[in-house]
C-alpha cells in the first residue's frame, strides 16, 4: 500500500522527534486519512529548515512500515 503526504515542520518542531523524546509524528494523508508515522522514520530529511516536502510512505499487507521517500 502507498500513502502519499505533505509536510512542513519547521526545525525546532521537529527537534524533540530528532531527539528521540517524541515518536509519533501526526499527518494527513493526500486523501484526507490521519497517519501516524515515526520520527525516526523522517530523520534523514531534516534540514537547517526543517523537514518540507511530498512524500511516499509504503506499507506491507499488515499495515507495517516498508520505506518512506521524499518526492519534491
Amino acid at each position: 500500500m502507498q500513502l502519499f503526504f505533505r509536510i512542513n515542520l519547521s526545525f525546532d518542531d521537529f527537534l524533540p522527534y530528532y531527539q528521540g523524546t517524541a515518536e509519533m509524528i501526526q499527518v494527513k494523508d493526500d486523501a484526507g486519512r490521519l497517519l501516524w508515522i515515526h520520527g525516526r522514520h523522517l530523520r534523514r530529511y531534516l534540514t537547517r529548515e526543517g523537514i518540507r516536502g511530498h512524500f511516499r510512505l509504503e506499507l506491507d499487507q499488515q499495515g507495517k512500515f516498508v520505506s518512506i521517500e521524499k518526492l519534491e
